[in-house]
């Protein structure tokens, strides 16, 4: 039998979304195609056709397997516990797959997997105690908050550990802007700032505020009505 005979015959839709995601790893998700992903699948483009419908197919089940990945909050009620671990788990899987970022929010045939991504944060919301319109709310500002700040850490022009000599190339002139220079000085220089600690004390604000205007609701629904 030849070898890429064995190789259709060990084809499976995860392998072949597996392989994609190895494939976006090295160039990016513009980098997946048919082709690319039977390359390294050692078969060719049409023998994955017989597992995913094309590239479109291919897409939604990749973000469906980068979901998948990414802690689902139990709905116990225990909201705050449950969406910190999601916002943890979900910057690791970003920062993890950076063309993830892209697509999570991008499918419009999303799959069983990513509905149930979002079917979990709005659940432990919901049991958490939040209205439908506040757990709208809290959604959104997680999301853009986790995502946010992924990006930012992508787009970042040094890596951990090396802000301080970047500082030094930059040579902000402290005279015109003394409240950089007072922060790095404070901050950055000869210290061991990474700007990635910053996300668990913004995650708790974040956090902090969503409690406090889960609090203003119930105390609203509890309030007597005029007599």
């Amino acid at each position: 039998m030849r070898a890429d005979a064995r190789a259709r015959g060990r084809l499976s839709a995860e392998r072949v979304v597996a392989a994609a995601a190895a494939v976006a790893d090295r160039s990016g998700l513009a980098g997946v195609t048919m082709r690319s992903v039977g390359r390294e699948l050692g078969v060719e483009a049409m023998s994955l056709y017989h597992h995913v419908g094309g590239k479109e197919e291919l897409l939604d089940r990749l973000a469906g397997w980068l979901m998948a990945q990414i802690h689902a909050p139990d709905a116990d009620g225990a909201w705050r516990a449950g969406l910190a671990a999601r916002s943890h788990s979900a910057r690791a899987v970003l920062g993890a797959h950076p063309w993830g970022l892209s697509l999570l929010e991008s499918r419009r045939s999303p799959g069983a997997e990513l509905l149930q991504g979002h079917e979990a944060v709005l659940a432990c919301l919901r049991a958490g105690g939040f209205s439908v319109r506040l757990a709208g709310h809290a959604f959104a500002v997680l999301d853009a908050y986790v995502y946010g700040f992924v990006l930012a850490e992508q787009q970042l022009p040094f890596a951990p550990g090396e802000a301080d000599g970047v500082l030094e190339e930059m040579a902000i002139p402290v005279d015109r802007f003394p409240a950089l220079g007072e922060f790095a000085s404070e901050l950055i220089v000869g210290k061991d700032y990474a700007f990635g600690d910053e996300f668990a004390w913004g995650l708790e604000l974040v956090l902090d505020g969503l409690e406090a205007r889960l609090a203003e609701e119930r105390g609203s629904a509890r309030a007597p009505g005029p007599r």
